[in-house]
């Protein structure tokens, strides 16, 4: 079955309310898999859950690819640079299961959405991108935002509000790397290495971190590929199909979802400090990605 063709600007314009819809549902199913990754953090180590969560997702993910892209899609000249990528997946994502033990849902999403101000930042560093006055004031409110749920050298600083914030970073370093990726290269083929090379990864780890997993437990794990499998899915359709300026917004409906959920289930109720670097975080990241947008829309409109 041939990859589908690449959408127009005016098909993505009219399918703004379905992207919307993807984009929500898909981040509403990630914050399910990390609820659960929350609760099984108890009993197994984060590397392990990790690999669990590879291992059954990574055959349906490897069905979608050759169906949508047949194995031209599995094809790939930047092998190295794919491992690498999984590896920082593993580290971050590692950190993020981890800073979910120790740290309010809530919270530990909040330090996490500061991920797109460090692509920011890391896109000056690695293509020496021009950012103005402007972006570079959103970022830094951002991450004042950050140093406020943080607290450090407060009474309120907890160290494991530093994993969350290893996780931006390490995310924010698979998006930068993503650009040395070349264009002959779709979404299917980088789908699919994220998916095999967080496996592999995780895999080497096993000897050191494996406990036996109890049957209780089963139906979590499964749920925890599941839902990932289908949040990553949605977000990644939703982006396809309308603009990506108006559609990110949307994945910060995910603090709704990890308050409510931790309030129901760990009775976790965030402090006004929470509450306000929340605030600065998503205001900033908001800001910066309607730049992007006007930026682009603006550049679209000189070449036509």
């Amino acid at each position: 079955m041939p990859s589908p063709a690449p959408l127009s600007d005016a098909q993505r314009e009219a399918a703004i309310p379905a992207g919307i819809a993807c984009i929500m549902a898909g981040i509403f199913f990630l914050t399910l898999s990390d609820s659960l990754a929350k609760w099984l953090g108890q009993f197994y180590a984060p590397i392990q859950l990790l690999f669990m969560r590879g291992a059954l997702a990574l055959p349906v993910v490897t069905v979608l690819v050759l169906a949508w892209g047949g194995r031209r899609a599995l094809r790939t000249r930047y092998l190295g640079t794919h491992l690498l990528r999984g590896a920082v997946n593993v580290a971050s994502a590692s950190c993020f299961y981890l800073g979910l033990t120790m740290l309010p849902l809530a919270e530990t999403t909040a330090i996490a959405f500061a991920a797109p101000l460090c692509v920011t930042a890391l896109s000056v560093i690695a293509f020496g991108e021009r950012v103005d006055a402007r972006a570079w004031a959103a970022v830094l409110i951002g991450f004042v935002g950050v140093l406020i749920v943080v607290r450090p050298g407060m009474a309120g600083f907890q160290p494991a509000a530093l994993l969350p914030l290893a996780t931006a970073v390490g995310y924010a370093v698979m998006m930068v790397s993503a650009r040395r990726i070349g264009p002959e290269e779709g979404m299917l083929t980088t789908m699919f290495y994220i998916a095999l090379g967080q496996v592999l990864v995780s895999a080497a780890a096993q000897p050191w971190f494996w406990q036996p997993v109890q049957s209780q437990h089963a139906l979590g794990i499964a749920g925890i590929a599941l839902f990932s499998t289908l949040g990553l899915g949605l977000i990644t359709q939703g982006f396809r199909i309308a603009p990506a300026s108006v559609v990110a917004p949307f994945d910060y409906t995910g603090l709704i979802w990890a308050a409510l959920i931790g309030w129901l289930f760990w009775d976790e109720v965030p402090d006004a400090w929470a509450y306000t670097g929340a605030a600065l975080i998503v205001g900033s990241g908001l800001y910066i990605a309607m730049r992007q947008g006007l930026k682009r829309r603006g550049a679209s409109r000189r070449r036509g």
